[in-house]
């Protein structure tokens, strides 16, 4: 009986990763709608358990995570100009992902994870160059206006 409880237990485990998924998301010079220097996802939605893996079609790019502009306990990623990075998805909350030569010029995505938008004080708050905040600041509100938020009754909103 131990002996089947505990293939089950492995069994179970062993199919967590294969059901987390790669998200690939291309670092552009210029996308279909012809804005320049862009992720090809700007608002990334992930579960815990993802892969997110950041590919350099065009040359001269790079994606890392924003010092404290993440959830906590997610450890922060930075990859080299010209190489595929991936970000393995740990906890819920919005994560800050930009292009450290581009940022400034808007070159960012947000990741959330589980509609979790409980920091984004705390991204807000991060040190985000020019037009890359104004983009962040868009991506907070995009998100916050598709995640379903609950029903308010009469009697609580009384």
């Amino acid at each position: 009986m131990k002996n089947l409880m505990l293939a089950t237990t492995l069994l179970i485990g062993s199919l967590a990763p294969a059901m987390a998924d790669t998200i690939e998301v291309e670092m552009l010079n210029r996308n279909a709608d012809g804005e320049a220097m862009v992720f090809s996802q700007e608002l990334i939605r992930a579960e815990v358990g993802d892969v997110i893996r950041f590919i350099p079609t065009d040359r001269s790019h790079n994606a890392q995570s924003v010092n404290g502009a993440l959830p906590e306990g997610q450890e922060p990623f930075k990859g080299r100009v010209n190489q595929v990075v991936e970000y393995e998805v740990t906890e819920t909350g919005i994560t800050a992902v930009v292009c450290l030569p581009h940022q400034s010029i808007g070159m960012v995505a947000l990741v959330v994870v589980g509609d979790d938008l409980s920091n984004k004080y705390q991204i807000l708050e991060a040190r985000i160059p020019g037009r890359g905040m104004d983009k962040i600041e868009a991506l907070i509100e995009e998100a916050r206006a598709t995640i379903e938020q609950p029903e308010i009754t009469e009697e609580q909103n009384s």
